[in-house]
């Protein structure tokens, strides 16, 4: 007999390779700029438990990754992530949660001088990103502006 704990994590595994294989041609993420539709496959990849929190103008979808790392998806009444954060030992896959903006994290974020040791700060009208840490303690965040819901403060995204 299995316990609840073996069977969640084998109906996850299951529902994994079921969405791998069914999802053709969609976004591999629900990262920044994608639709709440494919937050399971945040999950799913990043080998995560989920927590999702409602906001009165927002949702929450927290992944818990078992290597300590915290991954929050901010997704608007539309269905839209409009800001991701990270907090934990470890950076999270930043091409994953920052999507189609990864692109502008490397254009801006590397061409920007700045300390070795110092955060990263991008503040663009299209991407504002939030980067700072050290070994085994990061934490940061990033958003699209145009798309953070009216009435929601930007320091919700955390």
């Amino acid at each position: 007999m299995l316990s609840n704990s073996q069977l969640t994590k084998l109906l996850c595994a299951a529902l994994g390779t079921v969405l791998a294989l069914g999802r053709g041609s969609l976004p591999a993420s629900a990262a920044l700029g994608g639709d709440v539709a494919s937050v399971q496959n945040d999950m799913v990849r990043m080998r995560a438990s989920l927590k999702i929190t409602h906001a009165e103008a927002y949702t929450v979808h927290e992944m818990q990754m078992s290597s300590g790392t915290a991954v929050r998806e901010y997704v608007s009444p539309a269905g839209q992530v409009f800001g991701v954060a990270w907090q934990g030992p470890f950076l999270p896959d930043m091409k994953q949660i920052l999507g189609t903006y990864f692109s502008r994290y490397e254009q801006v974020g590397i061409a920007k001088p700045r300390r070795a040791q110092g955060p990263l700060m991008i503040d663009t009208p299209e991407l504002v990103l939030e980067s700072s840490g050290h070994m085994q303690s990061y934490r940061g965040r990033a958003y699209v502006p145009t798309m953070v819901p009216q009435g929601v403060s930007l320091d919700a995204i955390r």
